[in-house]
């Protein structure tokens, strides 16, 4: 039908939009996350409260809204997963309630490509938890797996994703500019550290 790709889009960004952070940490009395550290909705951001536990939840609950949205498309909306996969990471990205200033996409995408190319979301999650552990920065460890992801879907030949996700890694790598330049400045913090 002509109406379900913005169906689809529509579902994406709905479930993409729920900014899970910072409604975890408001929920556990922690404050409003955007007040804290980066100000990012993230799991990143969400550890500098001092909770790994809601940091963790955090991070399953973005990736888990990616994957949602894809698997719902896939029974109810099957030519228009792409839509819905595209719809959940800008929602998370530039949420409309939250004045479009939403997370870095990097758990997000990672659900997304579970059930969209799960080589790439394999590839996408051993590169991120292998480049955390050697460099323990969170933006460098999520801009190298969101590099990993348009290399991946052309090293095996899925030239029909590939214009997609290639967005989708620019995307994210483009949320990543502050950090880029703190990273340039050498003020960009690691993995651990409680934001005052």
């Amino acid at each position: 039908m002509i109406a379900d790709p913005y169906l689809a889009l529509l579902m994406g960004y709905l479930l993409g939009a729920i900014p899970f952070g910072l409604l975890l940490t408001r929920f556990a009395g922690k404050g409003d996350l955007r007040s804290i550290g980066s100000g990012n909705i993230g799991a990143t951001n969400v550890l500098r409260t001092g909770s790994k536990g809601l940091a963790a939840l955090t991070l399953l609950l973005d990736a888990a809204k990616g994957a949602a949205a894809v698997i719902i498309a896939q029974q109810v909306w099957p030519d228009a997963v792409r839509f819905a996969a595209a719809g959940a990471l800008v929602g998370h990205l530039y949420p409309l309630w939250l004045k479009f200033r939403g997370g870095k996409g990097v758990a997000t995408l990672l659900g997304i490509l579970i059930p969209l190319f799960p080589l790439a979301a394999a590839i996408y999650a051993a590169l991120w938890v292998g480049v955390l552990i050697a460099v323990r920065i969170s933006s460098v460890a999520g801009m190298v797996a969101a590099a990993s992801v348009p290399l991946s879907v052309a090293i095996a030949g899925e030239r029909a994703l590939f214009p997609l996700l290639l967005s989708f890694a620019l995307l994210v790598v483009w949320k990543h500019r502050e950090n880029v330049q703190r990273l340039k400045n050498g003020t960009e913090p690691r993995v651990g550290r409680r934001a005052a």
